[in-house]
């Protein structure tokens, strides 16, 4: 019986977003593009990047978000940017909470999107095969 609970357990962390998780994600992953496509926020460092948000994973209790991003050209170091977006995620809460109908807005956190770099890795090593 403590195998199958363990079995049980897992499956809950392994499991599916929800219709919701995924509606609200994708609504605010258009959120943050339009704010990045106007320049909706006052900072000199990210003033010459263009970001791409590529998605946003909400948690199960829509209290947090991630939103995976993945800045084009400039010749500034991408942590830097991270780092950045984090420490202004105030800016980007209040937006979002004008335009998110939610009781709640989800705490946003920003996170370096690798997917393109873990493609191109996978896609050598299939090439060296």
């Amino acid at each position: 019986m403590g195998n199958d609970t363990k079995e049980i357990k897992m499956a809950k962390k392994l499991k599916e977003p929800t219709q919701r998780q995924l509606r609200v994600g994708e609504e605010i992953r258009h959120i943050l593009a339009d704010i990045f496509m106007r320049r909706d926020f006052d900072d000199q460092i990210l003033g010459d990047v263009s970001i791409t948000v590529t998605e946003v994973d909400v948690a199960p209790d829509m209290r947090n978000a991630t939103a995976y991003v993945s800045p084009l050209g400039g010749s500034i170091i991408e942590a830097d940017i991270i780092t950045e977006l984090n420490k202004q995620t105030y800016i980007f809460s209040k937006a979002i909470a004008k335009r998110l109908t939610m009781k709640f807005t989800p705490k946003i956190k920003f996170s370096s999107d690798n997917r393109f770099d873990y493609a191109d890795k996978i896609e050598n090593l299939l090439k060296k095969i």
